[in-house]
């Protein structure tokens, strides 16, 4: 049975993973067959509760539509299910690596290997997906599992376990639940890699913690990801999908477009195309069904008080979508442009995560690219242009996790493409190829063959052995 800790207790979870590594070294690494099960297990669950889901989701933020669970957990869970199946024999099987001269006849080559027992830290933003595609490329590797899902989406945390020990043994696949003093706890335990989702400031704890066992870490902590409008964008175009990115889930994503820098002339134009396209995704404004709500009170009270900053320090705060909910009791948070932000503003120092979209203005490439480049690194960066100098210049000049020109998002549900941060939103990658690799050990193995040239270089040294020196230093 999967286990389910309500307080900190460092002897039960020390006891969890203790017998998973024991189960790993026991068993070693499962067969493709057996990961193809796992997988195919995980899969037909989800398909089957896709309304338990839903329900849960819905109830832990108050107000989530289905359909917008569905585009944005469901599908990518399963398209990133799938999308391991259909590579997972190619990526087990073993590469060759040449031999220098010297060594003909040997073989050299590297297998990839399971870590054994991977700690997983998950999100409360989407709180399904960003547990389970883990999961899914952990258990793809061949790996254990632990997983400490967000106590902040509780509905989401019940249902994960109860689902997961449904499908998998403790000895497998285990989920342990409750508050931030478990969560410390179980950063701190001896894992063989261990994954975190969430603030760069939880990152940086993380990190410590996992430091002390000296465990590797891939991190994916988010940041202020900028959108470029280039001065031949579509603005039109840019603006729906900016808007799309920007209030997908009321914009608690750790890709969504942070702020847009926009040529001078174009602010105004690009602030009404803004307008026009957030009443088209949302015609009730806030009161639209598929209009998310903020997770919690105290996620609501911080975006009022970043842009309650911005205004007093003399930023022009414009509502996009006025409510007709005058009550509003389901803390949505009615998504707002704030023009003329500066840097002054906390605003532009911490992510957002909301609805808020600060425009700043940019008077030519050069400038736009320097305001990036002088911020931690994003985690992802948006260009909207052509295929011209200033685009080049962008991609070329700049450094983010991910890039996708002319949309947003996007990047993400590409499943053959690494998915990771750099410098401050994050390190390491999953997704693709890449995700397999950093739950497996790449294992290089040398096969020396009976007649090889490398023995002329072990004593006794002779005339031959001076003529390979002197080939080898050529």
């Amino acid at each position: 049975m999967t286990a389910h800790v309500l307080v900190k207790d460092e002897f039960l979870l020390s006891r969890i993973l203790s017998r998973q590594r024991t189960a790993f070294d026991r068993d070693g690494a499962p067969a493709l067959d057996q990961r193809k099960a796992d997988l195919r297990k995980l899969k037909a669950a989800v398909l089957a509760r896709r309304k338990e889901i839903e329900d849960a989701l819905n109830a832990d933020f108050g107000n989530r539509s289905a359909y917008e669970t569905r585009i944005m957990e469901l599908v990518p869970i399963i398209q990133s299910i799938n999308y391991l199946k259909r590579n997972l024999r190619a990526w087990m099987r073993p590469e060759r690596r040449r031999v220098a001269i010297h060594f003909t006849g040997a073989r050299a080559y590297v297998v990839q290997q399971p870590l054994g027992v991977i700690g997983i830290i998950s999100p409360w933003n989407y709180p399904l997906s960003l547990a389970l595609i883990p999961l899914a490329t952990a258990l793809a590797a061949g790996n254990r599992v632990m997983l400490k899902p967000s106590e902040l989406a509780p509905a989401t945390a019940t249902f994960l376990k109860r689902m997961l020990e449904d499908l998998y043994g403790e000895d497998r696949v285990s989920v342990v639940t409750g508050g931030a003093d478990v969560g410390a706890t179980f950063a701190s335990l001896p894992f063989d890699h261990l994954a975190f989702t969430g603030s760069t400031s939880v990152g940086k704890l993380v990190m410590k913690k996992a430091a002390e066992n000296l465990v590797p870490v891939t991190l994916e902590l988010g940041g202020k990801s900028p959108v470029v409008l280039g001065p031949d964008a579509d603005i039109e175009t840019a603006a729906m999908r900016i808007a799309y990115g920007k209030l997908a889930n009321a914009g608690q994503t750790c890709i969504a477009p942070d702020y847009v820098l926009v040529p001078d002339k174009n602010a105004e134009t690009f602030l009404s195309a803004y307008r026009a396209s957030v009443a088209t995704l949302y015609p009730n404004g806030i009161a639209s069904d598929t209009y998310t709500s903020i997770i919690s009170t105290r996620h609501l009270d911080r975006l009022r008080d970043l842009v309650a900053d911005a205004k007093k320090k003399g930023a022009r705060i414009v509502d996009v979508a006025p409510s007709t909910d005058a009550r509003n009791e389901s803390r949505k948070f009615t998504p707002v442009v704030i023009l003329g932000a500066t840097s002054d503003m906390a605003i532009m120092r911490e992510e957002i995560f909301g609805p808020v979209l600060p425009v700043v203005t940019y008077r030519n490439i050069d400038g736009a690219i320097a305001f990036i480049n002088d911020r931690p690194r994003p985690l992802a960066l948006y260009y909207f242009g052509g295929d011209g100098e200033a685009r080049r210049n962008v991609l070329a000049r700049t450094t983010s996790g991910n890039v996708t020109i002319n949309d947003t998002l996007m990047h993400y549900v590409q499943n053959a493409l690494p998915f990771g941060g750099i410098g401050g939103s994050g390190m390491g990658a999953y997704h693709g190829p890449e995700g397999f690799k950093s739950f497996s050990h790449a294992k290089g193995i040398f096969e020396q063959s009976r007649w090889n040239l490398g023995g002329t270089l072990r004593p006794p040294f002779d005339r031959l052995t001076d003529m390979a020196i002197r080939y080898l230093l050529w």
